[in-house]
C-alpha cells in the first residue's frame, strides 16, 4: 500500500498530476483543492496518498491533509460513491464544510458535486452521520494546534505516521521557528520528523 508520495511535481491535468519519485513517475487522481494548492512543476511536493485496487486497474488518489483524505475514504464507504464521485465532492466541499453539510443534513449542498444527484446525496448525508470529524476540527485532535496551512499540514503528515498530537504540533513548531513562515511543506515535515524523533 502506498501511503505517499513526496516528489517533484512533473505535470499536472484537469484531475490529477504526475509526482516523480526517485525517478519513477507516479500518476495520482486528485482533487481541485489539493491541484490548486500542489505548487508549480517542478517544485517540490509531499501528498497523501489512499490506493483503490479494483480487478481491472490500480489507481491512486492523493491528497493536501490528512482530513481531505479522511473524508475521501468516509465518502468511499457510502454505496455508490467510487473514487472519482468522492474526488468531485471534495473539490466543491472541503473537509469541514462537508462535515457541516451531512451534520445539518444538508443534501442541496451535497448535491452541489458534479455527478451527485439528490438520491446520492441523501444517502451520504444519511449514511456518515456521525462518522465525520466536528466541522472546524478536520484533521487535527486537540486545542492549540494550526488549522490550517503548511503547519497543520505538517501535524496531520506527523500524525499519520503515529505520532500524538501533542508531540507533532511541539515539533512542527520548533521546525516552523527555525525555518520561517515562508518555509515548503516538505522540508518543514523532514524537519519537525527529525525534531519528533529526538
Amino acid at each position: 500500500m502506498i501511503a505517499r508520495l513526496t516528489g517533484t511535481l512533473a505535470e499536472t491535468s484537469a484531475d490529477g498530476a504526475v509526482i516523480d519519485v526517485a525517478g519513477v513517475g507516479y500518476q495520482v487522481l486528485a482533487s481541485a483543492r489539493t491541484l490548486d494548492a500542489i505548487g508549480p512543476v517542478g517544485g517540490a511536493v509531499l501528498l497523501l496518498t489512499e490506493m483503490q485496487v479494483r480487478e481491472d486497474s490500480m489507481t491512486l488518489f492523493g491528497f493536501g491533509t490528512a482530513g481531505e483524505r479522511e473524508a475521501f475514504r468516509a465518502l468511499t464507504s457510502v454505496q455508490g460513491v467510487g473514487g472519482r464521485v468522492a474526488l468531485a465532492i471534495l473539490s466543491a466541499l472541503g473537509p469541514d464544510e462537508l462535515s457541516l453539510a451531512v451534520s445539518s443534513g444538508d443534501k442541496a449542498m451535497i448535491a452541489r458535486a458534479n455527478g451527485v444527484g439528490p438520491k446520492l446525496a441523501q444517502r451520504i448525508a444519511m449514511e456518515l452521520q456521525g462518522k465525520l470529524g466536528a466541522p472546524g476540527l478536520a484533521g487535527t485532535a486537540g486545542a492549540g494546534l494550526p488549522r490550517s496551512g503548511p503547519s497543520a499540514d505538517a501535524v496531520s503528515a506527523l500524525g499519520n505516521l503515529g505520532f500524538k498530537p501533542a508531540e507533532a504540533s511541539a515539533a512542527v513548531a520548533a521546525a516552523q521557528d527555525e525555518l520561517g513562515p515562508d518555509v515548503a511543506l516538505d522540508a518543514l515535515v523532514r524537519l519537525a520528523l527529525r525534531k519528533a524523533a529526538k
